[in-house]
């Protein structure tokens, strides 16, 4: 999680912040007393004075302490924020998959689509809070389109609400609006709330930091374990509640919203300050088109290919941006890591939903896993800095920014080879799918003695031969060939001194049950297509048969029943929730009794005969009709556990690397280029589930090989980096850069005057 690195930037910027308006203030008094002639290069754009408007009176205060009151808006706006955020997003991979009935494939790519998004529009978001409405109003109004995005994505999961495509258009359009409202909130939020302290309270701006890291943390971990129980045990239209789910983060946008506003008389608000980030972007640009307009061999060459900006640039600007060149040529390689960071709500959720979530004490729902991440972040960070990083740095190892970077991509990149591992492992438990012309076919025996069963193909060879003990089934199911897409069986069943042929037609792909019954001193037979269990939640899906004379009437819940016709009816399938159910209530015309239907594992899909072979009440007896993967969902329990450690040594320690070797003023374009990084990860991940074509454990071995050649080649690139001192970034003030005459804006001489 991104995010949670971020207070460690506006930490380092805000510490360094005020010793740079100190400085400031320092050089404009030593201006004034100047009235020397000074060079200076003729421009049609001034670089904006940086002034910050404070309010006259004395700004409210917590208890009497130096925290400005209006921070306990801000960092209760940033807890219900990320709350809404990771709260929907949570859900959103099973959304697609169940909800609009999307490919796996496909709900990855939009899923990475979105997340994608959510990291362009900061830079946005930063361009208007900096150059037009500044910081509390681009919060403000970029939250109400946040709040618009929930409402619509929750209508979209409405099934009442029209049909697929309007559910398709509504979600597309709700996660738009999501996405500009996170993205261009997302560089404001922290910043707005360091502009509430006065320079002369740093360390409580600091602490301040850590609260905010905090309420970061807080909302992401509570609504990651909330929102998939709201999905998952609330039925809404007889399934998942996804509009309960989606519903109420919008309503904790709704709250951050408000509780933003509630502060609005009490904030110091500064007055944009200008982009920097469009600053650099203009002066990279002017160099490089300048030096293609200046490529006679006539002209002396220069230093530096951005002193080709010395014409309509300040030297400090020019000097800042060499700066910045050297650590973005660092992040070149960076995306990689985002792409298998970001896949733990999408792919590693889609590999959850395969494995069996009944922990004993809990039944854990597969988009639940997810809060592993944040939880072991706040148990990492202050694991590596106070154990690990302290006993590696006694042992004498120089561990180095870089250096630990590089181990965070070994790690992750072992992480997804053990998510490689776990998914042979399900495949191996997962039983087989009937394929192209195939069919997987079991027989059921409800008669009271041992029927023999032989199944005949068209020219009466026998295809499959089996003695089944009454109230039994075969073993296993048999994988049966058929010529087209649907063919007719011939059955011939033995019992006791009786021989009956039936004909069955069945289709390919299918699964089937053959239910043999008895009436008398006669059988017969029945073909029950099996349908597979796609629930992923914790929920169980069951169906039954009644030998029954009479109709029953079974309540499986508050407000779930479902009635069984008599002689040998069949029920659909009913899904409900996992566990124990010792006493459920049924009914006939003249009799009340109960079923024991025993412990129900969840994902599984179960047969219940409804017989009476004894005078007392009826029983159930309880087969499974489809198995299982019994791997436990503890398993990935590794992997989250090495790509969070991954990110603790990579994501902090970057940034406060980054933010080491660049200047004071290009701390907000490190932070574009730092999310910019992470939406070319995600899309990274949507090029290759559209166009890989591999299987899932193969992906995940493509994406762990291709984080090894990165970390390579980073390491190399690392090994080649010369560290800059912090004192080195500023250059003295008398050291000129030569300019040359020939095609260049001339200059021209002017009086100092402020």
């Amino acid at each position: 999680m991104t995010e949670e690195t971020f207070s460690y930037k506006y930490k380092t910027c805000w510490q360094k912040r005020g010793a740079m308006r100190s400085e400031k203030t320092r050089s404009k008094s030593e201006k004034n007393e100047s009235k020397e002639t000074l060079f200076s290069p003729v421009s049609t754009e001034e670089v904006p004075p940086r002034l910050l408007s404070l309010p006259k009176k004395p700004t409210p205060k917590i208890c009497g302490s130096n925290y400005p009151l209006s921070i306990a808006f801000i960092v209760v706006n940033e807890f219900c924020e990320r709350f809404s955020y990771y709260g929907m997003k949570a859900v959103l991979t099973l959304y697609f998959l169940y909800f609009l009935h999307w490919s796996e494939d496909t709900s990855t790519s939009i899923y990475h689509a979105f997340s994608s998004l959510c990291y362009f529009t900061p830079i946005l978001g930063a361009a208007i809070a900096d150059s037009w409405l500044g910081k509390f109003k681009t919060i403000i109004y970029l939250s109400l389109v946040y709040v618009l995005g929930h409402v619509v994505k929750s209508l979209g999961a409405l099934p009442i609400i029209g049909g697929q495509m309007v559910h398709t258009v509504l979600s597309l359009v709700g996660l738009s609006l999501i996405a500009l409202g996170t993205g261009g909130i997302k560089p404001c939020v922290a910043a707005f709330g360091g502009d509430q302290f006065e320079e002369k309270h740093a360390e409580e701006r600091t602490r301040y930091f850590s609260v905010f890291y905090l309420s970061i943390n807080a909302g992401s971990l509570i609504s990651t374990f909330i929102t998939p129980m709201l999905r998952g045990d609330v039925q809404c239209f007889g399934e998942d509640c996804y509009a309960l789910a989606f519903g109420v983060p919008g309503l904790l946008m709704v709250i951050a919203l408000v509780v933003f506003s509630m502060g609005s008389k009490i904030y110091r608000k500064p007055p944009p300050e200008g982009n920097i980030v469009t600053q650099v972007a203009k002066c990279i640009w002017f160099a490089i088109s300048n030096r293609f307009n200046n490529r006679s061999g006539d002209i002396p060459k220069r230093q530096h290919w951005l002193d080709w900006a010395a014409e309509k640039y300040p030297k400090q600007l020019i000097m800042d941006v060499k700066a910045l060149t050297r650590v973005l040529f660092l992040y070149i390689p960076l995306p990689m890591f985002w792409a298998l960071l970001d896949q733990q709500g999408s792919r590693w959720t889609l590999q959850a939903t395969r494995m069996n979530g009944n922990l004993g004490f809990f039944v854990l729902q597969p988009d639940q896993m997810q809060v592993l991440n944040p939880l072991l972040v706040l148990i990492f960070i202050p694991l590596f800095d106070l154990v690990i990083y302290r006993l590696v740095s006694k042992c004498g190892i120089n561990f180095s920014s870089l250096r630990k970077m590089a181990v965070g991509m070994i790690l992750a990149s072992l992480a997804f080879a053990v998510a490689a591992a776990v998914e042979i492992k399900i495949d191996r438990m997962t039983p087989l799918q009937p394929g192209s012309q195939k069919i997987f076919l079991q027989a059921l025996n409800l008669a009271d003695d041992e029927v023999k069963v032989t199944v005949l193909g068209d020219e009466n060879n026998t295809l499959l031969e089996e003695s089944i003990k009454s109230f039994q089934k075969m073993p296993h199911y048999a994988q049966l060939h058929l010529k087209t897409k649907s063919q007719d069986f011939h059955f011939y069943l033995k019992y006791h001194n009786l021989s009956v042929y039936t004909k069955h037609s069945m289709e390919e792909k299918n699964w089937y049950s053959l239910i043999i019954l008895e009436d008398g001193k006669n059988i017969s037979s029945m073909m029950v297509k099996v349908e597979e269990n796609k629930t992923t939640n914790g929920m169980t899906a069951v169906r039954f048969i009644n030998t029954l004379r009479k109709e029953v009437n079974i309540s499986l819940g508050t407000d779930i029943s479902l009635t069984v016709g008599e002689d040998y009816g069949v029920s659909a399938y009913t899904t409900l929730q996992s566990g124990e159910y010792p006493a459920v209530h049924c009914r006939t015309e003249d009799k009340n009794f109960s079923l024991n239907m025993g412990l129900l594992d969840p994902g599984a899909a179960y047969l219940f005969v409804i017989i009476n072979r004894t005078s007392q009440d009826p029983q159930a007896w309880k087969m499974e009709d489809m198995p299982t993967t019994k791997l436990s969902i503890a398993w990935q329990l590794p992997q989250y556990a090495l790509v969070t450690a991954g990110e603790v040594m990579f994501s902090v320690t970057g940034l406060e690397f980054s933010y080491s070797q660049a200047p004071t003023s290009m701390k907000s374009v490190l932070q574009a280029a730092w999310l910019l990084t992470v939406a070319v990860g995600n899309i990274i991940v949507l090029v290759v589930a559209q166009f890989s074509g591999l299987v899932q454990w193969a992906e995940f071995i493509l994406f762990s090989c291709l984080l090894l050649v990165v970390c390579l080649i980073f390491s190399i690139m690392g090994y080649n980096y010369v560290p800059i001192k912090p004192e080195d970034l500023q250059e003295p003030a008398d050291k000129q850069i030569p300019y040359t005459q020939g095609n260049m804006i001339n200059l021209e001489t002017k009086k100092t005057k402020l």
